[in-house]
């Protein structure tokens, strides 16, 4: 049987005379493919690497098997679009946005962002009191000090040609490095972390065709340095900050009538593949941990003090497991997600606990205890708090919108002289990639934090929340 590397050389062979025998540029190693097998139902990406229905070639196995296979247009002369484009500046391009002084928001479980762009991005929260007063906490993490900010960069392109050469920035985002045009921001609100120093932010604006300029995400890079991803569709008719192909091209082989969803020689290798894997399976969560780890957990104290709230989130991948095997390791406590960006990382292991730790190559890893799960403690806390909340749909039915559940008996924090606490609140979020997860973490009082916790995987589970929030697996 081939190997699944022969496979691909032979696929990417004939690849490169298809297209009505018209022969294609010279095959390349540093652009990686990765074959698929969807079957006949399914829809071809409609972002990232362009795919043309009536672009690909009929491959016939040795076992006579027949598959039309539909190959990413690698080479469509963007290149040459490129060099010899003359269009608008990407500041140009976004002068509308900031002329027309729109805003937009980005909603989280505690924080609302506020982008008003070319004028201020402001973090908030506002909470009503008694007699209906409106309370407001709030932080800017940025202000416009220039008069036009997109000005200056656009003009020293078009009088220097040799400054619009000059590499465009990207930033890996799902996995895709993506090009964007950066807008920075400072004078923000004092950090007292930082000596005073104003809070800054970089605004990263990046082509999205149907975007409606949202804020993508808001991360705290260093302590009181942000980056917010904006998307909009403004930048999309400058060449360079288009989609660039995503770092693993993928063929989409569909089998024709009589021929098995995957070549059998392929499925057999993959099944001996498989088995040669079992061994090695990942070490359970319990048989990881060292007395080193231990030792760091009771002594170290985070970097967020006092009042001041920090706040991290980043989207990661987890796992490509199915997704009934998933959620029943997911619910058991033996996968946890994983995320946040800058110094600080998070672990949520359900029913377990929640981590909070920084990697050093030197050092090692430290950790410290947010939380830890007792069921009874958790009880105890829902008769007092909102365990589930609720979405009203238009037909007029109720679907459970979020879960709250309480990790207590974290690390002792030294501002309080009582251990930390955490509320972790599983939230249903859309996405394209289906094992996608958002964490971020939040602490609106002292070693008292909010971990906010997103994934389509807990969109298929919500609804199995009992009285206290608890989850289980879907029947």
């Amino acid at each position: 049987a081939p190997t699944p590397r022969a496979l691909l050389c032979g696929l990417l062979a004939v690849v490169a005379v298809a297209e009505g025998g018209r022969p294609l540029p010279q095959l390349s190693d540093d652009i990686p493919f990765r074959v698929n097998w969807p079957g006949t139902e399914f829809s071809l990406p409609t972002t990232g690497v362009l795919y043309k229905e009536d672009n690909y070639i009929i491959m016939t196995t040795v076992d006579k098997e027949k598959y039309k296979c539909i190959l990413p247009l690698i080479a469509s002369g963007n290149e040459e679009e490129e060099k010899d484009y003359k269009g608008p500046t990407p500041g140009e391009l976004l002068e509308p946005l900031f002329k027309q002084s729109s805003c937009s928001y980005r909603i989280e479980s505690y924080w609302t962002y506020e982008v008003c762009h070319g004028k201020h991005i402001r973090q908030y929260h506002e909470e009503k009191e008694t007699g209906q007063k409106i309370n407001i906490q709030e932080y800017y993490l940025g202000n416009m000090m220039i008069k036009n900010p997109l000005s200056e960069p656009d003009q020293e392109e078009k009088e220097n040609p040799k400054e619009s050469a000059k590499e465009i920035p990207t930033k890996n985002i799902e996995g895709q490095m993506t090009p964007y045009y950066p807008v920075e921001m400072g004078n923000g609100t004092p950090c007292s972390l930082r000596q005073n120093l104003p809070r800054s932010s970089t605004v990263m604006y990046i082509c999205h065709p149907e975007a409606k300029h949202e804020i993508l995400s808001v991360a705290e890079v260093t302590t009181c340095e942000y980056e917010v991803v904006i998307l909009t569709p403004l930048l999309c008719n400058h060449p360079k900050y288009r989609f660039r192909a995503s770092p693993v091209n993928d063929i989409f082989c569909q089998s024709l009538p009589g021929s098995p969803l995957k070549p059998h020689n392929l499925e057999q290798l993959e099944k001996q593949q498989e088995m040669m894997k079992m061994p090695f399976r990942r070490v359970k969560e319990e048989e990881m941990h060292s007395t080193k780890e231990e030792k760091f957990s009771s002594i170290h104290k985070p970097v967020a003090v006092g009042s001041h709230q920090l706040l991290t989130v980043g989207t990661t991948h987890i796992s490509k497991l199915t997704d009934d095997q998933l959620i029943k390791e997911f619910l058991s406590g033996s996968y946890c997600f994983h995320g946040g960006v800058g110094w600080w990382k998070y672990e949520f292991c359900y029913g377990k606990y929640v981590h909070q730790y920084h990697e050093d190559k030197e050092s090692g890893k430290t950790s410290v205890v947010v939380g830890t799960w007792s069921k009874e403690e958790h009880i105890e806390w829902s008769r007092k708090n909102a365990a589930r909340t609720y979405y009203l749909r238009e037909d007029g039915t109720q679907t459970v919108r979020m879960v709250s559940h309480f990790y207590g008996n974290g690390d002792v924090c030294d501002l309080t002289d009582k251990p930390r606490q955490v509320t972790v609140k599983l939230k249903c979020k859309e996405s394209d990639s289906p094992h996608a997860v958002t964490i971020y973490m939040l602490e609106p009082h002292s070693c008292q934090y909010i971990l906010g916790v997103e994934s389509p995987v807990i969109c298929k589970i919500l609804d199995t929340a009992d009285e206290y929030g608890l989850l289980s697996v879907p029947s």
